[in-house]
């Protein structure tokens, strides 16, 4: 399900159980859809394995990340002002370095790196497992960006942790992208084509979430009732895909 988080929770800083160990300090947004949120814990997984550690501080903090929407207008002006307020305190901190995640990232790279300069890096939604590379160029004095969609990555093998969580509920993400290009919509343009995660991975994260008390769980994805899995890739890109998985995507796809 596409599901929108409520106006409340937008743009809360996410804070999650601090690793012994680590020194640096990220603080991380989220705008628009759960699938956002959803990413930012991947990301926050990803840079806990690089010496972050979360904060609510934005003063303090060496890395700041917002995770961006392109769908709404409300939310890309809401992004523009935080990344004001980024800048400002900026000033005051210079070591903190400033990136965008995510829609905004996809569509907008060359005016927040090249036109504005109000970005240090720009990462799109499927370039979250380059982090660590990204954050040595700019480390080393230079603009990092990585916006290239990919055909195959879902992140499936990256065990996500659960910021702001209740303990009780968890959003699992099985699919990325859309095929569908509706003219109003930029997902496609901005998250890649749709390919679905693999069955094995989502079932162990879930039996995860499962042993640590979690009660429900929602799947997330932008079309989660077409998942097609045939060893992975494109939904519509049937080489690995069995004969009889083959006539069953071309009945799916002809209703």
């Amino acid at each position: 399900m596409e599901k929108i988080i409520e106006e409340n929770k937008q743009g809360q800083s996410l804070v999650l159980e601090q690793k012994e160990g680590n020194t640096k300090k990220l603080f991380i947004e989220s705008y628009g859809c759960a699938m956002n949120f959803s990413d930012s814990e991947i990301v926050a997984s990803i840079l806990a394995n690089e010496g972050f550690n979360t904060t609510q501080n934005l003063e303090e903090a060496d890395l700041v990340l917002v995770n961006t929407c392109s769908i709404r207008d409300k939310a890309e002006q809401t992004v523009r002002k935080r990344l004001e307020k980024y800048n400002a305190v900026k000033k005051i901190n210079p070591g903190m370095k400033v990136g965008v995640l995510g829609c905004m990232a996809e569509r907008l790279k060359s005016q927040f790196l090249e036109e504005e300069k109000i970005v240090d890096m720009v990462i799109g939604p499927d370039a979250y497992k380059d982090l660590p590379n990204l954050l040595k160029e700019v480390d080393e004095g230079r603009d990092a960006i990585n916006v290239i969609l990919s055909k195959d990555e879902t992140y499936g093998d990256i065990s996500p942790v659960r910021l702001n969580s209740n303990g009780v509920t968890a959003f699992v993400s099985i699919t990325r992208g859309c095929d569908n290009m509706c003219t109003f919509c930029v997902v496609p343009f901005t998250r890649g084509r749709e390919r679905s995660r693999e069955p094995e991975s989502i079932i162990e994260e879930i039996a995860d979430l499962y042993q640590r008390g979690f009660k429900e769980v929602t799947l997330l994805g932008q079309n989660v009732d077409s998942y097609l899995w045939y060893g992975g890739g494109l939904k519509k890109d049937y080489v690995k895909a069995s004969e009889m998985q083959k006539a069953t995507a071309v009945d799916l796809h002809s209703y």
